[in-house]
């Protein structure tokens, strides 16, 4: 982290545990000294600083709070696309992304028409062709039932 430019501020989403939480992780980056750090309780919008018990109450209509708020709000909402993104990435990465020739795509089309491989086993080749087309069809089917075996 040396030479690293760093954030002037840190706020942690959550309170007193969730600070010393990040605060520990600050420390063993040599890097609590460099920098200041908060935590917002949800609840009643408190700000509490490390080492200090006592949390900061900041008049509910204050810009500085909104501003808190707002960064809060925005990385949940970072956090939650991120995850989204990364769950949807991980459910195309099925056992139909092993058969040569379905791509992301085609996969993704199945498996949005079955809703899950064990109903794409189940269907009809007759189905499968009507999203896959007849040669994917097959590979898909054959590959499939080898799975089975």
């Amino acid at each position: 982290m040396r030479g690293k430019k760093l954030p002037q501020l840190i706020i942690i989403d959550g309170g007193k545990g969730q600070l010393n939480a990040a605060v520990k992780s600050l420390e063993k980056l040599d890097i609590l000294h460099r920098v200041t750090v908060i935590g917002i309780a949800k609840r009643l919008e408190e700000i509490f600083f490390p080492g200090d018990s006592i949390p900061l109450y900041i008049n509910k209509k204050s810009e500085s709070l909104k501003l808190i708020q707002h960064a809060r709000n925005e990385a949940h909402r970072f956090a939650i696309n991120f995850h989204r993104d990364l769950r949807s990435k991980n459910f195309l990465t099925t056992r139909l992304s092993n058969i040569p020739g379905v791509g992301p795509k085609t996969a993704e089309k199945l498996l949005k028409k079955f809703g899950s491989v064990t109903q794409l086993m189940e269907a009809d080749i007759s189905e499968i062709e009507a999203v896959a087309g007849k040669q994917m069809a097959v590979k898909i089917r054959n590959y499939l039932d080898e799975d089975l075996s």
